[in-house]
This record gives C-alpha cells, structure tokens and sequence, in this order.
C-alpha cells in the first residue's frame, strides 16, 4: 500500500510483459483492496492501480460527498472528478505505465467516479466496466468519447440505482461518441458472478482490439 501521489493505493504490477492498466474504484465503505480481484479476473496479467476514495462519509470511504440518497453537488463532482483524474496521470507516468492502454473497473460509488473522469478527461481512461452505475454529473461542455468503450451492467431491482439514471448515463455517453454496452441483470445492488464472466469476455475483445 502507498500513500503517495495524493491517494492511498494499491499498485500490482502487470505480468508477462503485459500493457494494460486496470483502475479499480472501489464502492462506498469499501478500499483499496476491495476490486483487485475483480480486476485481475477481468484483465489477467494487467497493471492494477486501486486508490482508495478521500471522502468519509459516516466513516465510509467514498469518491465524492453527497447531498442526500441519490443527491449530488455538480461543483463536488467536478472537483472530485478532477482530483482523481490527476492521480490517474501521475500515478501512470509514476509506474512507467502506457497511458493509451488504461481500463477503468468501477462498482457503484466507483462506477460514477469513473464516468464522471471519462466526461472531465476524455483522453485518460481508453475503456470502462461500470458496475451499478448511474448518472451524477454532466459537465457544460460537450466532451468527445469518439473510440472510447463502456460496459454498464445493472440491477432490474436495484434500490438505489434508479431505471432511468442508468438509461441516462448510458445515453449521455452514446451521444458523445462512445460505444455503449448495456447489460441488464435480474438482481439488485449486489454483483452477481454471471456479470464478472459478461464483463471479463467484453474486456477481452477490447484489449484484443488494441
């Protein structure tokens, strides 16, 4: 674990001459160590680098505060978005990683931090696996995401995830050029072990596209 560049965070090498980078944001109340193997499932042998958010909300880490359930400061994001965005820089030219080849996988809390850099800093994060996301900021200016990719996988019955906020999110991104994959699962906020494999398999065909 290290505390530098701005963030507490895990590094794990990549293996085997390997390219890849994954950013693994963790949900609320989670840490550092909560999605590396999540993201070592979906892209063996990558980088890993796994910040743990600065927020505490209630004592439970988080990557932005939030007004209320569901309820968001857009300056927050922003702000937050952006403080991350250049952790992701450093943290890159730190560990002599390919800024071209960096996927985002990002649960919930995670999930929407990730989006929210995709908006901010088109350039950063080449591929992404949102996990239970939905949407909390959309910036003024129109971004382009031409050539990016973006997984969404999301609960029918989630509680806390609107329907529509996911529908959103995913359009907003299309609209700005990136190729949007949608999944649907009939569960609610927790993951299921069949998404992992639909996420693995969608990673696999960018990383080959690359």
């Amino acid at each position: 674990m290290s505390s530098s560049l701005g963030f507490v965070h895990r590094y794990r090498p990549a293996l085997g001459g390997v390219s890849d980078t994954i950013l693994a944001l963790h949900g609320t109340g989670g840490n550092e160590d909560d999605l590396i193997g999540v993201a070592q499932t979906v892209a063996p042998g990558a980088a890993v680098i796994s910040p743990r958010g600065k927020v505490l909300e209630a004592g439970a880490p988080r990557f932005f505060h939030r007004l209320a359930e569901g309820v968001f400061d857009p300056a927050e994001v922003r702000s937050r978005g952006e403080e991350l965005a250049k952790f992701i820089r450093e943290a890159v030219s730190h560990y002599l990683l390919d800024p071209s080849r960096v996927f985002a996988v990002g649960y919930s809390n995670g999930a929407n931090i990730a989006s929210t850099v995709m908006l901010l800093d088109p350039g950063l994060i080449h591929a992404a696996v949102l996990l239970r996301p939905m949407l909390v900021f959309e910036p003024d200016d129109r971004s382009d995401l031409s050539g990016k990719s973006v997984f969404i996988s999301a609960g029918r019955v989630d509680p806390i995830v609107p329907t529509e906020s996911v529908e959103k999110l995913a359009g907003l991104l299309e609209e700005r050029g990136a190729e949007v994959t949608l999944k649907w699962q009939l569960g609610g906020h927790n993951l299921v072990p069949s998404e992992i494999k639909e996420a693995t398999d969608w990673v696999a065909l960018r990383r080959a596209r690359r």
